[in-house]
């Protein structure tokens, strides 16, 4: 019976260390996956900065300086002022137009294997703050390759290469922190990327590259001050502005020929529209594709080519986008009513197509007289329009001194109801109760723009 005991108190135990054993064997493997797992990861970045960091370039601009009775160029910085990434073999190089700058004509370019080599500029754009330059070589160059920045989505990994502070070929790994950043102020047409790897002086004009080795934007800001907050410009774009400016050296845009605004929660509501769903058409420039397909102030566009727009600058973009001569659809909602114009676009001019706005303030009381308009008046004020009432006097602290109308403002609509005379405007005003608003269609100079006013209930 003791020995039955024994026997059965062993047995338990070796139970129970087998258990244990597997467990810990269990756990041995486990991890061992684990490390497996994420020795396969660094092997993966390791070997994609391996391949790509030969196609990153350090760029220095060369300039000429005044010498006597002509010019002497002046031999780059050894520092380097910025990077760029070699985008085909024959020596085709983006980078930023801001790290080339307004008067050189060439770089002084320093490849991977350390040597340097002269290339021309052959291309610039400030709109994008793209410029593309060409290794005058026939030799062949390690090239990388356009990916679909369109794709990207936050939280993917990405590999930022560059040259910052003169040291060659860092690389940096972060994230997609966000996509479509605007109102940066950086450039004219804004739809960036944000990314976390590092990005410091020199990595200017550097590349980004997804996982697959591939360009997903150009890297050009940083925001000083903070930490990881880096700027990038989406491929898609960049790829358009290089193909143009190899081709003709200089990019062509499509150009609409309106006056814009962001549509306000208060102009939404008198719009009748969700507030940052389209923008407001403020002004519709006589004889431009606009206006001759029948376009008006107060319609609101909602898309361009099945785009949605929701910001001014997006518009921007869309109708940029649109080569000249070509026809653009734009979905616009116009009192209630959603319509469809085939728009051929012309080419963008040198002139803007965001309106400047009176800054919106607190809602206080009204106070505004107007006179009809006459010819002095209007050459005084320096008036396109002939059609409306002028404001020859604003009540200092009223509400619409603080929605930003001025003395000299023509007011041509009422709550989107033409005004031509004094009467009209008195009329129109009489009409609105106390409580509600005031929608006023006011042109400043050559300049158009909607405001709301409140009255006081």
């Amino acid at each position: 019976m003791d020995f039955c005991r024994k026997l059965l108190v062993f047995l338990c135990f070796f139970v129970l260390y087998l258990a244990s054993a597997s467990i810990a064997f269990g756990q041995t493997i486990q991890e061992l996956r684990g490390l497996q797992l994420l020795e396969d990861i660094q092997q993966t970045i390791t070997s994609l900065a391996e391949r790509v960091t030969p196609t990153v370039v350090n760029i220095t601009p060369i300039r000429e300086i005044p010498q006597g009775q002509g010019f002497q160029r002046r031999a780059p910085f050894s520092q380097g002022s910025g990077s760029g990434v070699i985008i085909r073999e024959d020596g085709i190089i983006v980078t930023n137009n801001h790290v080339v700058g307004e008067d050189a004509t060439e770089a002084d370019i320093r490849l991977s294997d350390k040597s340097n080599i002269i290339a021309q500029v052959i291309g610039r754009d400030k709109e994008t703050d793209i410029a593309v330059l060409k290794i005058q070589s026939d030799r062949k160059f390690p090239a990388a390759h356009f990916g679909d920045s369109n794709a990207l989505k936050v939280g993917q990994w990405v590999l930022a290469v560059g040259n910052p502070m003169g040291l060659d070929r860092t690389v940096t790994l972060g994230v997609i922190s966000g996509i479509g950043r605007e109102r940066l102020n950086l450039s004219r047409y804004e739809n960036f990327i944000q990314t976390d790897a590092a990005i410091n002086p020199g990595n200017s004009g550097g590349p980004l590259f997804n996982l697959r080795g591939e360009v997903v934007g150009i890297n050009t800001a940083i925001i000083h001050m903070a930490q990881g907050i880096g700027f990038s410009i989406p491929a898609d774009m960049v790829s358009r502005v290089v193909d143009q400016l190899v081709s003709r050296g200089r990019v062509v845009r499509g150009w609409l020929g309106v006056g814009i605004q962001s549509l306000t929660k208060d102009l939404a509501g008198q719009f009748g529209i969700k507030e940052g769903h389209g923008v407001l058409v403020n002004e519709v420039y006589e004889h431009d594709p606009a206006d001759a397909a029948g376009i008006k102030p107060g319609d609101i566009i909602l898309s361009v080519d099945d785009s949605p727009v929701d910001s001014p600058n997006q518009l921007s973009r869309l109708v940029a986008r649109v080569g000249p001569g070509d026809n653009a659809k734009i979905r616009l909602l116009r009192d209630g009513k959603e319509l469809t114009y085939l728009v051929p676009m012309a080419e963008r001019q040198e002139k803007s197509i965001l309106t400047s706005l009176p800054s919106q303030k607190s809602e206080v009381t009204l106070g505004l007289d107007v006179q009809a308009l006459t010819a002095a008046l209007a050459e005084q004020f320096e008036l396109q329009e002939t059609v409306g009432v002028l404001v020859t006097k604003v009540e200092n602290g009223g509400l619409a001194h603080s929605e930003g109308v001025q003395e000299g403002d023509l007011i041509n609509e009422v709550n989107r109801q033409t005004i031509r005379t004094v009467t009209q405007f008195s009329e129109a005003v009489a009409k609105v109760k106390p409580g509600q608003t005031v929608l006023l269609r006011i042109i400043r100079k050559a300049r158009a723009f909607f405001i709301v006013i409140k009255t006081q209930p």
